[in-house]
């Protein structure tokens, strides 16, 4: 048996063998095995990646423009189309920054934007518990880093108070919903720390708030009153905008300053003209999407309070629910039984999260209905 092999096998007996399942889609269902089950586990917030009308409305408005398939190019070669600059000026406008500027997904902004931006003379300073694309980004640059305890504002204002005077800058990296507790930052006070230092610049992640929080659909920014003073500001189409790609809104030196030093953005093909427009015709709409997050921010309110009824640990605050059970093997038969009776709903196991907090993750979107989640209550 070679390393590989005896690696997969670790895995295996650990419960954390990770494997491709075989489903089809049908609206706010998934078929597996020949059962369909209601999808819990998505990231489709506001059900709109399924909504015919509005697909309909995107063909009549777009017909007759060009939009291929494929740009076949970089951006800084032949790559650019218009369409592109129109949703980079949405953006900006509409997150109350001067620029925009477009990446083929979250994860490509996140291992981009953080090394092209930092030197050895910078420091991130990191949540604890920020996404695997983020750790990757602060691995990938030069910068030193420290990451402080989940949301724990003392411990971070400690952390910059002893080395704001030793760095050339400092980067205050967050999500603004977590992407496995579902709970929030407090934007606010991190807007106000930064405020306090001449050299401390704040990096918000809301690709899981983006088109769900906020009176328009912009986000936990939009919704603690502070757009305009988050210097990174990185969200993504491929959740609740059902599409595909990533953004930050930011400044103009600092959008410039990216396209000549970011990597992901200079050495890829960008995404297809076609996946910018329809991103563009979302983006455009998100302020009329108010039954949509009011359906899903009642349907989350159900879910939380019915675990938290039954003495269960769960720091939700959103749409994201952790159900925490513990280890590994418990979690993924959990998840099984859950499946017999019809929720696709599937456990999270280290080191996406930490060990021994083995969880069932739900994400629940707004196309499901008040009946599906009562059904998810009776099965747990």
């Amino acid at each position: 048996m070679n390393r590989f092999e005896q690696e997969l096998c670790e895995l295996k007996e650990k419960g954390s063998f990770r494997s491709i399942p075989s489903i089809t889609h049908e609206g706010k269902y998934i078929i597996k095995d020949n059962q369909k089950l209601v999808n819990l586990s998505g990231n489709d917030y506001l059900g709109l990646a399924t909504r015919e009308d509005l697909l309909q409305q995107f063909k009549e408005e777009t017909q007759g423009q060009f939009l291929p398939y494929s740009s076949s190019s970089s951006r800084l070669l032949t790559g650019n189309f218009p369409v592109y600059e129109q949703l980079e000026s949405l953006i900006a406008s509409s997150l109350q920054h001067e620029a925009g500027l477009l990446f083929n997904s979250g994860y490509h902004a996140n291992i981009g934007i953080l090394p092209a931006i930092t030197t050895k003379r910078s420091l991130i300073v990191a949540d604890k518990l920020v996404h695997a694309s983020i750790i990757d980004g602060i691995r990938l640059s030069n910068a030193q880093f420290v990451r402080y305890r989940h949301n724990d504002n003392s411990h971070l204002l400690k952390i910059l108070e002893k080395e704001a005077a030793n760095y050339d800058e400092i980067f205050i990296v967050t999500e603004s919903i977590f992407s496995m507790d579902g709970d929030v930052a407090d934007l606010r006070f991190l807007v106000e720390i930064k405020k306090r230092f001449s050299n401390i610049y704040l990096y918000v992640d809301e690709a899981n708030a983006i088109g769900v929080r906020g009176n328009n659909g912009y986000g936990i920014a939009e919704e603690q009153g502070v757009l305009a003073d988050i210097d990174f500001l990185v969200g993504t189409f491929g959740k609740a905008l059902a599409s595909m790609g990533a953004y930050v809104a930011c400044s103009n030196v600092m959008r410039d300053y990216l396209i000549n030093t970011m990597r992901p953005l200079i050495f890829s093909t960008t995404l297809p003209p076609v996946t910018i427009a329809w991103s563009y015709f979302i983006f455009k709409q998100l302020p009329r999407f108010t039954h949509e997050r009011k359906q899903l921010e009642r349907l989350s309110i159900l879910l939380r309070d019915i675990i938290a009824a039954k003495g269960i640990s769960m720091p939700s605050e959103s749409h994201i629910i952790p159900y925490i059970i513990g280890d590994n093997k418990a979690c993924i038969d959990f998840a099984l039984q859950l499946q017999k009776l019809g929720v696709y709903a599937l456990p999270v196991r280290p080191p996406t999260v930490p060990i021994g907090t083995s969880r069932i993750r739900f994400s629940l979107s707004a196309a499901i209905a008040k009946e599906d989640i009562e059904a998810t209550l009776s099965s747990l």
